[in-house]
Parts: C-alpha cells; sequence; structure tokens
C-alpha cells in the first residue's frame, strides 16, 4: 500500500467548479495515472452554511465530462469510506479525543463574548489576532468539571510555543515557520464537525494518500499540519502545492465576469478536450514546444518537475487558438451537430446547415461566435455605403456600384443555383470586364451580408441565402448606392 500513489481531489461543494479547482483534480489525476495510482474523490463538505444544493452532482458531472475519473468515492464506494466528510463525524471525534490525550490538543470552553473581547483588544493594540490559549492552561479537574457540567466546548491545536516547524514542498522546496506565529485553530466544533484543518489531515492519513496536490494558499496552513502528523505519529505525505491561475497581474479569475468557472466556458462553447488541455498547461511545462495534447499523453508526460512556482496567467487569446485547432480536428458531421444550437439562436428561415458549417469550420475559434457570424441570413443589418471602400481590393461606393449593376443580370439568368454554378457565370463576367477579382467578389460580399467579416466570400453567401433573396439583396445594395 505505501508504494502505491494515492491521490485526492477534495472539492467543497459550495456551487460550481473553479478552472483552478478543475486544475487541482486534473493534476492529481494525472500524477496518479502517470503511476499507475489511484485517484479518490472526497466530499469536504463540514462547511454546511456555505452548501449549495447540486453542488456534488455538478462535481460528478464535471468530472466525467472531462474524463477524470475516480477509483473511489461517494458515489461509486471504495474501501475507506465515507467519502463525504459529514458523515464521517464519529471518525473525527474520535481522533480529536485521542489527540487530546497525546497532548496536542486540549479542550476550549471560550464563549463567543471572550473571544470577541479578545480580538478587539489585539485589534486596538494592531496585534494579529490569534487565540490566546487559556483553555490549554486549565487544569484536569477543571477540564472535566466544564465537561461533566455540559459547558460546550470546541477543541483547539495545542501548537508548541517555541521552536520552529519546516516541511518540504515539491515545488517551493523547504519552508520552516516560528511556531510562535502559529495560532491554536479550532479542531472539532462545538457542532461535533470538523474544520478543513482538521478533517483533511485524518482523511488524508485513513486514505492512505500518497501525494497531496493543492492550491499554494495552503503553504501557510501545512506546518499545523505537520504537527498534528507528528502528534499522532504519522507519516508525511508527499506535497505538492499549486500557485493561483490569474486572469492578469495581480488580478483573479472572475465569476461575475464568466471566466471562473468550467460550466463558464462550456457554456461560452469551448470543448471540453480544449478547456483541459489548455488548464494542463497553466503553471506546468512538459519541456516540449507542442502545445495539443491528448488526457492520455498529458497522463504519459506529467511530472511534478515541470510545475512552476509563478502564478499562471490565464490567456483567453491562447485557449481560442487552442478551442479553433480542436474545433478543426472535428469531421463536418461533428461540427454542425455542436453548432446546431447556436444557428436555430440566430437563424429562424431554413438554410442547407452542411453549407454553413462547410463556411464555418476552419474560422469558428468558439461556438459562442457563430450567431454573431451568421446572423445576416435571416435579416440584412443596416451597413453604411463606407463598407464598399476597400483600398486592397480598389472598390470605392462608385465602383461597387457599377459592378453589382454588372452582377444582377448575370445572377437573374442563372437557372440551377448552387455555388458551382455561380462561380462560373461570375468567374466569365470578370474575365469578360477585365477586372481583378475582388472588383466583383468583394462588393457582392457586402451586399449579401451587410458586414465586414463574414465567413465566406460572395458566391458562398449567394448560394447559401439562395436566388430569390440573393436577387433581393443584390437590387436593395444598388438602390442603396445610387
Amino acid at each position: 500500500m505505501a508504494n502505491k500513489v494515492r491521490t485526492r481531489f477534495a472539492p467543497s461543494p459550495t456551487g460550481y467548479m473553479h478552472i483552478g479547482n478543475l486544475r487541482t483534480a486534473l493534476y492529481a489525476w494525472l500524477l496518479a495515472r502517470k503511476n499507475g495510482g489511484e485517484f479518490v474523490l472526497r466530499i469536504e463538505d463540514t462547511d454546511q452554511e456555505r452548501y449549495v444544493e447540486g453542488a456534488v452532482e455538478l462535481i460528478y458531472k464535471t468530472l466525467a465530462d472531462t474524463g477524470l475519473t475516480h477509483d473511489e468515492g461517494p458515489d461509486i464506494g471504495g474501501d475507506y469510506g465515507s467519502y463525504i466528510q459529514s458523515q464521517r463525524r464519529n471518525i473525527y471525534a474520535k481522533y480529536a479525543k485521542d489527540l487530546v490525550e497525546r497532548g496536542g490538543a486540549y479542550y476550549c470552553f471560550c464563549d463567543k463574548e471572550r473571544l470577541d473581547q479578545l480580538r478587539a483588544v489585539q485589534e486596538a493594540s494592531k496585534v494579529p489576532p490569534k487565540y490566546d490559549g487559556h483553555c490549554s492552561r486549565l487544569s484536569a479537574e477543571e477540564v472535566e468539571a466544564k465537561l461533566a457540567a455540559g459547558v460546550p466546548y470546541v477543541i483547539r491545536q495545542k501548537i508548541p510555543r517555541e521552536g520552529t516547524t519546516s516541511f518540504h514542498d515539491e515545488v517551493f522546496g523547504d519552508i520552516t515557520v516560528d511556531n510562535a506565529t502559529l495560532d491554536d485553530n479550532v479542531l472539532l466544533k462545538s457542532d461535533g464537525l470538523p474544520t478543513y484543518n482538521f478533517a483533511n489531515v485524518v482523511d488524508d492519513h485513513l486514505m492512505h494518500i500518497t501525494h497531496v496536490i493543492r492550491g499554494s494558499e495552503y503553504l501557510s496552513s501545512t506546518p499545523k499540519y505537520n504537527l498534528l502528523y507528528q502528534a499522532f505519529g504519522w507519516a508525511l505525505p508527499v506535497y505538492i502545492h499549486v500557485s493561483p491561475v490569474m486572469k492578469e497581474a495581480g488580478r483573479k479569475l472572475s465569476k461575475r465576469e464568466g471566466d471562473a468557472s468550467y460550466e463558464d466556458f462550456i457554456g461560452k462553447g469551448y470543448l471540453k478536450d480544449a478547456i483541459i488541455n489548455y488548464i494542463a498547461l497553466l503553471g506546468w511545462s512538459p519541456g516540449l514546444e507542442q502545445d495539443i495534447f491528448t488526457l492520455d499523453e498529458l497522463a504519459a508526460l506529467f511530472d511534478i518537475s515541470g510545475i512552476s512556482k509563478s502564478p499562471a496567467i490565464f490567456d483567453i487569446n491562447k485557449l481560442n487558438w487552442m478551442n479553433g485547432e480542436y474545433i478543426r480536428k472535428l469531421s463536418l458531421d461533428e461540427f454542425t451537430a455542436m453548432a446546431m444550437p447556436y444557428y436555430r439562436e440566430a437563424v429562424k428561415r431554413e438554410v442547407n446547415y452542411n453549407a454553413l458549417s462547410a463556411l464555418l469550420h476552419d474560422r469558428t475559434e468558439k461556438f459562442s461566435d457563430i450567431p454573431e457570424a451568421v446572423d445576416f441570413i435571416d435579416a440584412l443589418p443596416e451597413y453604411d455605403n463606407e463598407l464598399y471602400v476597400n483600398k486592397k481590393m480598389k472598390t470605392t461606393a462608385e465602383s461597387s456600384k457599377s459592378a453589382l449593376e454588372a452582377v444582377l443580370p448575370v445572377m437573374e439568368r442563372i437557372g440551377e443555383w448552387d455555388q458551382a454554378q455561380l462561380h462560373d457565370a461570375l468567374s466569365a463576367l470578370i474575365e469578360q470586364m477585365g477586372v481583378k477579382n475582388g472588383q466583383i467578389l468583394f462588393p457582392l460580399r457586402v451586399a449579401m451580408s451587410g458586414k465586414k467579416f463574414t465567413p465566406g466570400g460572395g458566391v458562398e453567401l449567394a448560394a447559401l441565402l439562395g436566388k430569390d433573396e440573393s436577387i433581393k439583396r443584390l437590387k436593395k445594395a444598388i438602390q442603396k448606392l445610387s
């Protein structure tokens, strides 16, 4: 058992799956899979005030959706359950009392009024707020009397007043803290539920977790965890703390701005494989020039030594590029199936969706861009004649009017309306007029779409819109330019 790598993902069911949380789960999964180990899912729901209905189901769904399958967990069981902390209350009570007997913890009977007064005095003195250890000095008789009288209590960790505590982290190296700076934190609350500080240590030990991967915000708490391991006489796990994911230097990803959760990105039309690939590289490098990896390839390459100490900056442009690469790997039928909800959002008239997909497949970075790209199909937007002016194409409003007037009778004569017929007829016109392609096709594209950027050229758009609508838009454009 000791030689087998066992990692865990231990989220709190407090709502959506943050990108940083998903990355922690991914790294824990990759480390386990790379080493032929086991990946455990544990639900840390001891903070009942922050519990959100449906959040546990969302965790299951996200892990299943992304392929991060767990070997043990609340939904599939295992040898070390229950895997939901609120169902392990008796276990924590037993170990908390055991720790008191070992001298690593003590009963604290201080009520809220005394703790508030203590904090007020410390704040007035500009001293960092910290419990003063009052109840650690009670005699055994005083403690027994209070317990017998039913006085409410919590159990606090007994931190040594002197000396230092050191630990090694695989990313940040050796870290030492003065014990005098550590607080006697609550381990078991008055309701009998543990705090995170206690539950994660007990559970990691009992579930034989060998490698603990978590956010670097827990670095400052790790000495307290180590003191608990030492007090129990338990072996320490390997610590791997990962730096946060930032929107930009000094600024975190924001749920309000729609860039913090996995669901946000799925809702914006990103592919799950692209999201996983991208967040794997947020703070970790395989040391290769390559950027695109399957989940299996990531598992084969993953190594702790590639994790960076620096906060990872979330580059939305890089994600967009990567998502576009994944979209291009889809077959045309797969693309159409995934694009259909976005087509339906913007296009109410019947069009050839396969033809539309053929235009968009190589140009789409994320599916939520589609409605804006195709909204001209239902209705021509209001546009300015300046759109016809293009230095590169050598077109002006006047030259565009002449071009469209030449195109109109040619298009009216076409019998079998398809892209090939349109292409041949317009190519013949261009040759006959002795002009460049763009001088005819650019004005046609504007007339068909009323937009600066479109998913295809004039011929493709006219083929998509059909003969009647194309002729109608041509006439409207000529009138607009007159």
